[in-house]
């Protein structure tokens, strides 16, 4: 047993042990220094950039400023297309501005269109001001100058036009176009007579004001009145005569009380001023 372990210390300690040592140790570490430098190379290992925000900028200035960066730009349209920014500024990026990527990264931009989607022309004809405003804007459409007219319809579009010319439903025109839209005032252009509506209960006076297409503007009650269903009219503005006309659509107060005394006060005015007519 001695003898062996002499015979296994004194190879450990002769030259050719000690001489195939040292080259196993020294291939070794070179291979490890090789790989370790290609791996390097090859991953550019610590060569980092953080990625800068070039959202809101024209395409053609983002790229510039990333090449200089050693980034690889790839561009694509996207469905946005806004008028205030107009069209090639940067909407998106990814990777996302201050993430940290190696060099050669591919950066992925996202910009505005630079001519507009088409889209069809909405029937607005007979509907609301405010139903026109919601119908445009689900359209990108926007409303534009609004032109009132005589029409007892009132706020109620009458006409639909774009570039100054009537356009029709169903016309394709860009996103972002702008409606100019003819409304009606609410008073039509026909002249009626003045109705006479001294005396009459509040139900009557909305009958008699409805077969003249006018309106019932306001109601004031006097102090004796309690009941309004007994309550007459003793006063309206405009006053009644044979030559007082107004325009269809137009409206009429009415004053109203419970009083026979008021009402007699005037009936005999009344009386007194076709009289004195």
């Amino acid at each position: 047993m001695s003898n062996r372990f002499k015979n296994i210390k004194s190879f450990v300690l002769s030259r050719t042990f000690v001489y195939h040592i040292s080259s196993i140790a020294l291939v070794f570490f070179l291979s490890f220094f090789v790989l370790n430098k290609w791996l390097k190379a090859y991953t550019n290992h610590g060569e980092t950039i953080t990625v800068p925000d070039v959202r809101n900028m024209n395409v053609d200035e983002a790229i510039e400023f990333l090449s200089d960066k050693k980034l690889i730009i790839k561009v694509a349209d996207s469905s946005v297309f806004d008028p205030k920014k107009g069209g090639n500024v940067i909407v998106e990026q990814d990777p996302l501005p201050n993430e940290t990527v190696k060099e050669g990264r591919t950066i992925y931009l996202s910009v505005t269109k630079v001519l507009p989607p088409s889209v069809k022309m909405p029937n607005l004809v007979d509907v609301s001001l405010r139903q026109a405003e919601a119908i445009l804007k689900s359209y990108g459409l926007k409303v534009g100058q609004l032109t009132y007219v005589p029409d007892l319809a009132k706020n109620a579009v009458l006409e639909q036009k774009y570039n100054g010319s009537n356009i029709s439903s169903g016309t394709m025109i860009p996103q972002a176009s702008i409606i100019d839209l003819v409304l009606g005032d609410g008073i039509g252009n026909t002249k009626v007579l003045v109705p006479d509506l001294f005396g009459l209960g509040y139900d009557e006076v909305r009958f008699v004001l409805k077969g003249s297409l006018l309106n019932l503007g306001a109601v004031i009650m006097d102090q004796t009145v309690k009941d309004t269903s007994r309550a007459k009219v003793f006063r309206q503005i405009p006053e009644y005569n044979d030559s007082t006309f107004m325009s269809q659509g137009e409206a009429v107060d009415i004053y109203m009380t419970e009083s026979d005394y008021v009402m007699d006060q005037n009936k005999k005015q009344k009386i007194q001023d076709d009289e004195e007519d």
